[in-house]
C-alpha cells in the first residue's frame, strides 16, 4: 500500500473506497487515515461506523493524519462514540510510526500538532529499519481546576460518593480532563460502574478519562481506564501520563521515572524536572492495512 496517495477515494457523488490502517499502542487500537490530499466526511458519523468491532474495522475510534501550517503533521482524534478528542499519547506514537515507515518522512524527530499544541516525538527504529517505539514530550500537566476543567476548590483529594463507594479524585489535564483515583487492589475495583458514572459526574464540566490505580512501589504502578467516549480501553497514554504524575506529586513514585502497567502493556513515565514535562514512552504496532467500501452517505473532500 502506498501511503503517499490519498486514502479517501471517493466517485462523483458519495461512498466509495476508503483506504486504512489499523495500529495500536499497547493495546489502545485506532483505524488511521492518511488526509493529508483530502478527508472524509462526516466525520462524528464516520468513527462510530469504522470503530464498531461487529459492523466496521473496529477500533478506539479513529485517527485522521492531516497537513499542518505549524508542525510537520496535524493529528486528529475521533473516539468510538464520534466525539472529537484534543489528544491521545498511545495516537501520537503510532502516528509518528505510520508516517515515517509510509514515507511521508525521512525524519526520526518530529513535531504534531494537536487540539492541545504541538507535541514533539523522537523514535527508535528495530533491526527491520521500521519504527518500533516512539518517546512523546507531553508538556507540562495542568493542575489549576478551571483549567483542566474540574468543579473544585483544589484539584487533589476531591471527595466523590457513587452509590455506596466514597471515593477521593484527583483531577489532571493531560490535554484532556483525568481523573485518577489511587486503590489499595485494583483486581476488586468495578471499573465499568464507577467509570461510566464518574466520566459523567457534573464535577467535570467536558467529561473526563478515569484511571484507577494501584501503586506497586514506587517505580512501578497498575492502571484501568475508563477513557470519555470509549469505555474501557486496554491502554490510554494520557492517562498513564495523568496517573504517574498524581503518584509523583503525592510522594508515591520516583519522579525519575515510573512503569505502568496497563491491561495492554507497559508505559514508561518520567517527569523532566528542568521543563516540568512529563515525558512518555512506549511501543506503537501497526496491524494491517486494507480498504473498505463506504456508504454513499461519506464523501471525500480535497485538502
Amino acid at each position: 500500500m502506498n501511503s503517499k496517495k490519498p486514502d479517501c477515494i471517493s466517485p462523483n457523488g458519495g461512498g466509495g473506497l476508503l483506504r486504512f490502517t489499523k495500529m495500536h499502542g499497547i493495546g489502545n487500537d485506532y483505524v488511521y487515515i492518511n488526509c493529508l490530499h483530502g478527508s472524509p466526511s462526516p466525520l462524528p458519523e464516520l468513527s462510530r461506523f469504522l470503530s464498531d468491532r461487529h459492523k466496521g474495522i473496529g477500533g478506539d475510534g479513529i485517527i485522521l493524519i492531516c497537513p499542518s501550517s505549524i508542525a510537520d503533521f496535524k493529528m486528529r482524534i475521533f473516539n468510538a462514540d464520534g466525539s472529537e478528542a484534543r489528544m491521545c499519547g498511545n495516537g501520537s506514537r503510532c502516528v509518528a510510526k505510520y508516517v515515517f515507515d509510509f514515507g511521508l518522512t525521512d525524519k526520526t524527530n518530529i513535531t504534531l500538532e494537536t487540539l492541545s499544541g504541538v507535541k514533539y516525538i523522537s523514535m527508535s527504529l528495530g533491526e527491520d529499519g521500521l519504527v518500533d517505539a516512539a518517546t512523546v514530550d507531553m508538556g507540562a500537566p495542568v493542575l489549576t481546576p478551571a483549567e483542566i476543567p474540574v468543579v473544585a476548590d483544589e484539584n487533589f483529594g476531591i471527595a466523590v460518593k457513587i452509590g455506596d463507594e466514597e471515593l477521593t479524585v484527583n483531577a489532571i489535564s493531560m490535554g484532556n480532563p483525568h481523573g485518577v483515583v489511587f486503590v489499595d487492589d485494583l483486581d476488586t475495583v468495578d471499573v465499568y460502574g464507577l467509570g461510566r458514572q464518574l466520566e459523567v459526574h457534573p464535577m467535570w464540566p467536558d467529561r473526563a478519562n478515569i484511571e484507577f490505580a494501584q501503586i506497586l512501589n514506587p517505580k512501578e504502578i497498575r492502571m484501568r481506564v475508563w477513557e470519555r467516549g470509549s469505555g474501557e480501553t486496554q491502554a490510554c497514554g494520557t492517562g498513564a501520563c495523568a496517573t504517574a504524575v498524581a503518584a509523583m506529586l503525592s510522594g508515591l513514585a520516583d519522579r525519575s521515572g515510573v512503569a505502568v502497567h496497563l491491561l495492554g502493556g507497559d508505559l514508561r513515565i518520567s517527569l523532566d524536572e528542568k521543563t516540568g514535562h512529563v515525558m512518555m514512552t512506549g511501543p506503537a504496532t501497526t496491524v494491517f492495512t486494507g480498504e473498505i467500501l463506504l456508504p454513499p452517505m461519506y464523501q471525500c473532500e480535497k485538502s
